[in-house]
């Protein structure tokens, strides 16, 4: 038996015999000062951006380990992070069952960070008073951005950060902005703060939240007007755009019974009070992409020796708009809608599923892939190929439609809305030349009912506009002759939900006569898939 604690570079075959991989570099004696620090200990992090900092430590082009910042769970810090001296056991699920297992040590400290964790809080200043920091990396989720209410208003904790100033502010970013007030105070620094969150634009939002918050401390005089200067200056603070591609779910039960059963000790999944699954060992994909702005003031580690893609802004707009309008995202909601409905909790277990597959090749490439712009650094067919093939049919990878599901109605302006708009804008095509994507949406609308396909009611995954849409189909019963229009006009006429009045585009009433079909009874959800496929879809073979 090992332990993830033991010491690889004297015990390496202890290591070896349990199939782990393990670093030649020994992360005690990489002192240089922290040139990265990382918001955000979750999975992605663990599994993605601790293995390029690994790789730049074994290559000698980085000279200090990465230094994580918790944001959400003070219990991932001391139950994943401290307890297992900040090492990471890193599995990737091939689809042919086999496990590879590597062992990173390159996080060199990791925190609670907020400000009520004094300690922590006053060691992360330090680090960035340092004008050796370069970048500030982050996977927080979209919500750890979001500074506004519905409405566009600000959420009263911000109003008080706002007011308070930044000596204890309460909120992630106004804390992150108290840290880049600290580094202009020291000098007036350079550095990134490179958002590797997974939604579009993503710099741009940090961006914006960060000077909110500078703003507001500016107008309130707290901060001098020179701080907002200083930030706005792409000089010496750059907001970089970037694309992040792998599927990291939550520490899985068959992983850790494989690892128990080759000898790792330290297989247990920790649940925390605060809902966080996490392990030592975090499971992926092989597959994974990571395209970067490059536009770092400070310098930056050589990210590219370790499969990073740096390329310039435009290029990661067109990524990011291949992955998320195109060939990942829509195909992922119309199996996690269509999934729910139909009794699968297993991704792998869908795309087994020869109507499911044959509807989201018909969306990725027969009705997206002719309208996409091509990045260059990915091709589009190829990453189509990867998905359908490779990826979304790895049993290894433990997904769910019901994970996928959250938040669609914040979704489909981007997943769905933009191709549509490609439509518009093509003389050679029209929206009313789209089958499935339509839909898609009309299943989604179905879904709203919370009532699968054989009748029985589920628990729709959370949403923030279902309050306000369920009612709207909540009478709806299979089999009863029903208004759909007056249901769904309401729904379908939303620009903030589809990006577009569907009726005045022309795909209203196709998404209408969809839903009839699909509350005609039970069954009639997998039956108007059927039915659509055939006389639809063509061959992608």
């Amino acid at each position: 038996m090992v332990k993830i604690t033991d010491n690889y570079l004297t015990d390496k075959k202890a290591f070896t015999d349990a199939g782990i991989k393990v670093p030649s570099y020994d992360i005690t004696q990489k002192t240089g000062a922290t040139r990265w620090v990382h918001f955000g200990g979750g999975n992605l992090f663990r599994a993605f951006h601790a293995a390029i900092a690994d790789r730049l430590l074994e290559s000698g082009d980085l000279d200090a380990g990465v230094v994580v910042a918790e944001t959400h769970d003070p219990d991932v810090v001391e139950g994943v992070y401290k307890q297992y001296d900040d090492r990471i056991l890193r599995v990737i699920t091939h689809e042919d069952g086999k496990f590879e297992k590597e062992l990173f040590a390159s996080v060199a400290d990791s925190l609670f960070f907020a400000a009520d964790h004094q300690a922590e809080w006053d060691k992360l200043f330090k680090i960035f008073e340092n004008p050796a920091l370069q970048l500030a990396t982050f996977s927080i989720t979209e919500k750890g951005y979001n500074l506004w209410d519905t409405e566009g208003n600000l959420l009263p904790a911000i109003q008080d950060d706002i007011k308070n100033g930044p000596k204890a502010p309460k909120n992630n970013m106004a804390s992150l902005t108290a840290l880049m007030f600290a580094r202009f105070k020291a000098g007036k620094y350079p550095m990134a703060l490179l958002s590797t969150d997974n939604f579009s634009q993503n710099g741009e939002r940090l961006q914006k939240s960060v000077l909110t918050i500078a703003d507001g401390w500016a107008k309130n005089g707290l901060v001098p007007a020179e701080f907002v200067d200083y930030l706005k200056d792409d000089q010496t603070i750059s907001f970089p755009l970037s694309m992040i591609d792998r599927i990291t779910p939550n520490p899985s039960d068959m992983v850790s019974d494989q690892l128990k059963q080759d000898g790792f000790e330290d297989y247990q999944i920790l649940h925390t009070p605060g809902h966080t699954n996490i392990a030592a060992f975090t499971n992926t994909e092989e597959t994974h992409y990571l395209v970067v702005e490059d536009d770092f003031p400070n310098g930056r580690p050589a990210l590219d020796k370790a499969g990073v893609i740096l390329t310039d802004r435009d290029t990661v707009n067109d990524a990011d708009e291949m992955k998320v309008t195109t060939c990942l995202n829509p195909l992922h909601t119309a199996l996690a809608v269509n999934g729910s409905l139909l009794g699968f909790n297993s991704i792998a277990k869908e795309v087994s599923d020869p109507d499911m597959l044959n509807l989201i090749k018909q969306i990725g490439y027969v009705e997206g892939l002719p309208v996409v712009t091509d990045p260059k650094v990915i091709n589009p067919k190829k990453f189509i190929d990867q998905l359908v093939n490779k990826r979304l049919p790895n049993p290894y990878i433990p997904d769910m439609p019901q994970r996928i599901a959250s938040d669609t109605s914040q979704k489909l302006a981007v997943r769905y809305g933009v191709t549509i708009q490609h439509y518009i804008d093509d003389p050679k095509r029209q929206p009313a030349d789209l089958n499935f994507i339509p839909l898609v949406l009309a299943t989604w609308c179905r879904y709203l009912m919370a009532v699968d396909d054989q009748g029985k009611t589920f628990t729709p995954s959370p949403d923030p506009l279902l309050s306000e849409l369920q009612p709207k189909v909540s009478d709806i019963k299979l089999g009863d002759k029903t208004d759909v229009h007056a249901h769904l006009k309401d729904i379908l006429s939303n620009k903030s939900i589809f990006g577009h009045d569907l009726y005045a585009i022309g795909l209203g009433e196709k998404v209408e006569a969809y839903f009839a079909s699909q509350i005609s009874g039970t069954g009639a959800v997998r039956k108007t898939l059927a039915e659509a496929l055939a006389k639809y879809a063509k061959n992608v073979d």
